[in-house]
């Protein structure tokens, strides 16, 4: 009995301690840049810059570790984008009325719209591929 109880507190500070160092990681993910072809979206320009276009939001704030883990990946996105297909960014912290409006609960959230309208939405880290498809399907 006393052996089964001294290996369970083994494990369980070995978990702790994992999921410390985990957070301490995350915290520290650097922040890149957001690519030459993303759009920062606000309250004002929101309306205008996603009429007539196919465009895919990302609702995201500062302090969140996923992201932040998405930033590079939205940057290849908006990369491969040609023609009407763009690539949005909303910072949840800045623009909560934009967050509330269109109801995320969590982030990255991310938003397709195609002429200024909701088509779909997908919640945390996705990949690259994943996104172009659903772009390319809307």
């Amino acid at each position: 009995m006393q052996t089964a109880l001294i290996i369970t507190a083994v494990v369980v500070v070995a978990f702790v301690l994992l999921v410390l160092k985990a957070r301490s990681a995350m915290k520290n993910i650097p922040e890149v840049e957001d690519h030459k072809k993303i759009l920062t979206l606000t309250d004002k320009n929101f309306q205008t810059l996603a009429k007539n276009k196919v465009m895919l939001v990302d609702f995201w704030a500062g302090w969140c570790a996923p992201c932040k883990l998405m930033a590079p990946v939205l940057n290849e996105v908006a990369d491969e984008l040609s023609g009407n297909s763009h690539v949005g960014k909303v910072n949840i912290e800045q623009f909560q009325s934009l967050a509330q409006k269109y109801q995320v609960r969590s982030i990255p959230t991310f938003i397709l719209f195609k002429n200024g309208k909701e088509v779909n939405r997908f919640v945390g880290v996705k990949t690259k591929d994943f996104l172009i498809k659903q772009i390319q399907s809307a």
